[in-house]
């Protein structure tokens, strides 16, 4: 864990390379002056990412260390995905076990 300072956006200060980082970790060169003690800073926690979204593959080229707002960027698509299925899941559950008389006379009120 890590305390480091950002500015909201995904643009980060890297102290060990004394530079900013874009939100995909490369340099870049900020326009106009502020002051470093005045952007909030916030505690950063590297989490291991398997880049096949598959955690039964644990092979050292799948896995790569990510900071929690990368990491929720990576498996966004995923995330989504998922949440799709379990409710079309949960739906065709229900149409198999649920009398349709009883679905069409909740959609009546």
């Amino acid at each position: 864990m890590r305390r480091v300072a950002h500015l909201g956006d995904g643009r980060w200060w890297d102290a060990d390379a004394v530079c900013w980082r874009s939100g995909r970790g490369k340099r870049i060169a900020l326009k106009g002056g502020f002051n470093l003690a005045s952007v909030r800073t916030t505690y950063v926690v590297l989490a291991c990412a398997h880049l096949d979204h598959d955690p039964g593959n644990s092979m050292p080229g799948n896995l790569a260390a990510l900071c929690q707002r990368c990491h929720m960027l990576h498996d966004a698509a995923e995330h989504r995905w998922q949440r799709w299925w379990n409710v079309f899941r949960l739906r065709a559950i229900r149409d198999l076990y649920e009398d349709p008389r009883l679905t069409r006379e909740r959609c009546a009120r």
